[in-house]
């Protein structure tokens, strides 16, 4: 058996001592999570409510905002409490289910990130082929595979951090994350460190790989179209899922693999709030206003909602 830790709950890192400041945090980061929440799920129903949007791509934006909204959940009430209560601690059990949830979304996002960049390749590089190859079973396969991966790497990373013996129980973040956790662990994290460095070979450089690869594609295609008119609106398409995606691998790497002289507690925050909160926050977003399917399906949501009432 290995170590066990004899450390039975954590501490998390407050944004700040300054009760004013702790307001300030709990008012910000409320306003950010109702928005999230709100922008998510009305994208969903959007897609849900309107058969014209009832297609492959859009069933994987809908999957990315289930991700999303459990991604947000995950991080951002806990630390709300944290500036309400001033209470930093979080059980040990509770730090387990943080980290084992928040692995999920987060690997649930890039994959998904991957296979609408692969849907988008399809629909533009191959469009009279487009119907066959993302028929409904295969993109149910892939949503499947998506969540499957993300779970597998989820039970692996969380049980090989937990495993470890803690001597510190200060977490300097406002969530329990892996890389803060290791840094509190008196045994030997190499293992840890090679389970990380595996899966971002593997699963992480297969979806960039696949991303990039899939706009090389989709950008050598759009060149060669002659109408600019068509041009645009295939660049439109696309822009949103690549902005997205950029934010989400870049600040996720540099969390992960940034050298130990650019760590800090506020480098850590700044990183985590740029990896964590808003690429949930900016999805529903981006992908609403260059996207005129998914305005147009809001407004005919906002037309049944609000104009019954003044029918009434």
């Amino acid at each position: 058996m290995s170590n066990q830790s004899t450390v039975t709950q954590f501490f998390l890192l407050a944004f700040s001592d300054v009760q004013e400041l702790q307001i300030l945090h709990f008012v910000v980061f409320l306003s950010i999570y109702v928005a999230t929440l709100l922008g998510n799920f009305l994208l969903v129903l959007a897609v849900a409510q309107n058969p014209n949007l009832h297609s492959p791509m859009y069933f994987f934006l809908v999957n990315l905002s289930l991700s999303d909204i459990c991604y947000i959940s995950v991080t951002i009430p806990k630390s709300m409490a944290i500036s309400l209560t001033s209470d930093t601690l979080i059980s040990f059990s509770g730090c387990v289910i943080q980290v084992f949830l928040s692995v999920i979304c987060g690997t649930a996002e890039l994959t998904f990130l991957a296979v609408m960049a692969f849907d988008r390749y399809v629909a533009i590089c191959h469009p009279l082929q487009y119907t066959i190859i993302m028929n409904w079973s295969a993109c149910f396969q892939m949503a499947a595979a998506s969540w499957i991966a993300s779970i597998i790497n989820a039970v692996v990373q969380t049980a090989n951090t937990f495993r470890l013996c803690f001597c510190g129980s200060n977490i300097t973040q406002f969530f329990c994350d892996i890389p803060q956790l290791l840094a509190l662990s008196c045994t030997d994290t190499t293992a840890n460190m090679w389970c990380i460095l595996v899966f971002a070979l593997t699963l992480g450089s297969f979806c960039f790989s696949l991303i990039l690869l899939s706009y090389v594609f989709i950008f050598s295609t759009v060149l060669k179209i002659r109408s600019a008119q068509a041009r645009y609106k295939t660049f439109s398409t696309c822009t949103p899922h690549l902005t997205v995606f950029s934010l989400f691998f870049s600040t996720v790497l540099f969390s992960y693999f940034r050298p130990k002289s650019l760590s800090s507690p506020l480098v850590n925050q700044l990183a985590a709030v740029l990896y964590t909160i808003l690429p949930p926050l900016m999805n529903p977003i981006i992908y609403s206003l260059r996207n005129k399917d998914i305005q147009g399906a809001l407004q005919k949501m906002s037309k049944k909602l609000f104009g019954s009432h003044l029918m009434i």
